[in-house]
């Protein structure tokens, strides 16, 4: 498979991260008014991450996320309604309404896992990333996970296997400062997380997380050397997220100031003010693109509340994967 040639253009990105914005408001205020109840762990703030990686990925290469993962789907290429008839449990759902938000899957975009085991996506995707190597598809796998998972020992073996073996990887650190309730100086003995790749002889970057494009520029970098064959990159993109850890946490434990300050950068409202500055947009041009966005958000959020939630019987269905030899 030849290194990737599509263009994401600037305003591409601004449409995926404003698409990212405006489900997770309305997932929000659907779970506010009492409408749906939902397992819910809010991206909001961290759309840059997801979109400039998945800026620099082809549509057939892989992705494993977390259950903090709605960016992540969206960038990746979830068609909008079959994401909000999953996360709302209804049958026409990527995953007939099993999965919902913390474990939908789609493998015709490359979303191949969602898990809602802290750390536990990095050996996953370590698999992934072999298959590719054994089958020789060109395919690199991208792995996003937390700040509280690299503290976790799957991800020190991960990173250590992905280097010995040199696997077509890129583990993606979306490092918004908060593991849960606890600061990253009060359980991380680094401040850098992406100093921890040269324990594993790999490459280690940090990257402002609330730029897409540099996001978007460090992932292809980390791409073009896994599809050349040289191995795993570590990427921290540092950010912030807005919300609670889930829905339903006040985030107090946050100093205001501190979420001031986060707000202050909040990425979509950066990349809007470049849009118009550096890159020639108009304002018209923007406010038509969130208008348009903002319609389909809220007509994908209506269809889906409109559909009916599998039947009893769906729930003895896809339980074994049938071979050859039979049922497995």
């Amino acid at each position: 498979m030849p290194a990737s040639t599509k263009i994401i253009s600037a305003v591409d990105l601004y449409r995926t991260m404003y698409t990212i914005k405006e489900c997770d408001d309305q997932f929000w205020t659907l779970m506010q008014s009492g409408q749906v109840v939902l397992n819910y762990y809010s991206p909001r703030g961290q759309e840059a991450v997801a979109t400039g990686i998945c800026a620099a990925l082809d549509s057939t290469d892989y992705l494993v996320t977390t259950y903090r993962g709605l960016h992540d789907h969206l960038a990746k290429g979830v068609p909008l309604s079959d994401l909000w008839a999953e996360f709302l449990g209804r049958a026409t759902g990527t995953c007939k309404g099993k999965g919902g938000p913390m474990h939908i899957t789609h493998p015709d975009s490359g979303l191949m896992v969602t898990t809602g085991v802290v750390g536990s996506g990095l050996p996953i995707a370590n698999g992934f990333a072999l298959w590719s190597q054994i089958n020789g598809d060109g395919r690199v796998t991208a792995c996003s996970f937390g700040d509280g998972a690299s503290n976790i020992g799957a991800f020190h073996e991960a990173l250590n296997l992905a280097s010995v073996w040199k696997l077509p990887v890129i583990f993606v650190c979306h490092n918004n400062l908060y593991a849960e309730h606890t600061a990253l100086a009060a359980g991380t003995g680094v401040t850098r997380i992406a100093d921890r790749a040269a324990s594993y002889g790999m490459v280690g970057v940090q990257v402002d997380g609330n730029d897409p494009l540099a996001v978007r520029d460090a992932a292809a970098e980390a791409v073009a050397r896994a599809r050349a064959g040289e191995g795993p990159t570590l990427i921290e993109a540092v950010t912030f997220r807005f919300r609670g850890h889930q829905f339903g946490d006040p985030g107090e434990y946050i100093d205001k100031a501190e979420m001031a300050a986060a707000r202050e950068r909040d990425p979509l409202p950066r990349l809007r003010a470049r849009l118009l500055d550096e890159f020639g947009a108009s304002p018209d041009e923007l406010t038509a693109l969130e208008d348009e966005v903002r319609a389909a958000v809220t007509q994908a959020a209506k269809d889906a509340l409109a559909t009916p939630e599998p039947s009893v019987e769906e729930l003895f269905t896809d339980v074994f994967a049938t071979t050859a030899g039979g049922a497995a």
